[in-house]
């Protein structure tokens, strides 16, 4: 499978992406602060915004971050059934340590490592301390 990227010409301007920032509702910010802090520190990302309620993690200021938030309007986090959030790697090898990273941390296995169809997609599937849905994957 080819992948299609855009280049932008020009100083200064960056390669547009479509994801700006993930955001996934959690009921404990603390804990998950620490289960993201450790799982995303394996791919080099680090905090670059926070508040009492909000924490995002990113590799880069210009590539898209992943979020936790205790929701604005006061009501408990709930998961979205059919929601996931995919965070690309660039080995098997990779997928297979965040997988082992978050399930050392908590998270519930929802499918090991492994290739997924024929084209070349190597994933693993696991949901966070709030039962949100996540993978890490490769394309070989």
């Amino acid at each position: 499978m080819e992948m299609c990227r855009v280049n932008v010409p020009g100083p200064g301007l960056r390669r547009l992406v479509m994801i700006g920032y993930v955001t996934l509702g959690t009921n404990d910010i603390k804990r998950a602060a620490a289960f993201y802090d450790a799982l995303l520190g394996e791919l080099g990302a680090s905090r670059f915004m926070e508040s009492e309620t909000f924490i995002a993690w990113t590799v880069s200021p210009t590539t898209p971050a992943i979020s936790v938030i205790k929701p604005n309007d006061g009501n408990p986090a709930t998961v979205g059934n059919g929601v996931m959030v995919a965070i690309s790697v660039d080995s098997t090898d990779k997928v297979d340590q965040l997988h082992a990273k978050a399930l050392e941390l908590g998270a519930k296995d929802e499918g090991a490592p492994g290739e997924r169809g024929d084209g070349g997609f190597y994933a693993g599937y696991f949901r966070d301390l709030d039962g949100n849905k996540l993978n890490a994957f490769c394309m070989q």
